[in-house]
């Protein structure tokens, strides 16, 4: 694991800031998800990979209501109409 050497104090309700350069060098843009998980004593901190809501697959995905769909599902539910 790779040391930035950047350092930040959390705030009161538990925030801190992810580092501007930090965010341009991992591709994490404004209103990304990412996903926090623990190992022994670590936080883990990684952009979420987009998923479609109904199949979970990676690839094709549009934005419909603040979710994701793939063009498969999209499809599937024209036609089921």
């Amino acid at each position: 694991m790779k040391d930035s050497g950047i350092m930040r104090r959390v705030d009161s309700l538990g925030r801190f800031v992810l580092p501007k350069e930090l965010r341009r060098q991992l591709q994490i843009d404004c209103n990304d998800y990412l996903q926090i998980y623990t190992e022994g004593s670590k936080v883990i901190i990684q952009k979420a990979q987009s998923t479609c809501a109904l199949c979970n697959k990676l690839d094709d995905l549009t934005d419909f209501n603040d979710k994701k769909v793939c063009k498969s599902c999209i499809k599937l539910i024209k036609d089921y109409l």
